[in-house]
């Protein structure tokens, strides 16, 4: 490029910045398969958990909800847990990953 002076040692040095915010951005990524997120629904009732990349890891159900004769009430309290679970994900993620913006999207070009 004409003009542009000390370009390749410029570019060396983004690159490396780039690489090392990229690794930073595995280790965050790392952290939120370990981050422990509970969906409640029904007072607690309904208890789902997940981590803070939205896999469930388990669901705990107190009795005095489970009525054989309405199943589908039992269905939207799980539901319900799980979509207050996948809330409460969607801020530790934008917390932690926010920052990084649109790296995780740069498909491996580093």
């Amino acid at each position: 490029m004409a003009g542009f002076k000390g370009g390749n040692g410029n570019m060396q040095n983004l690159m490396m910045q780039a690489k090392k915010m990229q690794e930073e951005m595995e280790k965050t990524a790392e952290l939120l398969e370990d981050w422990e997120v509970v969906g409640t629904a029904a007072n607690e009732a309904v208890v789902v958990y997940m981590n803070a990349k939205k896999i469930i890891n388990g669901i705990e159900l107190d009795e005095s909800i489970v009525d054989p004769t309405d199943v589908e009430m039992l269905e939207d309290l799980i539901m319900a847990a799980i979509n207050d679970g996948y809330s409460k994900a969607d801020k530790v993620y934008e917390e932690k990953m926010g920052k990084y913006g649109n790296m995780g999207s740069l498909g491996g070009m580093l």
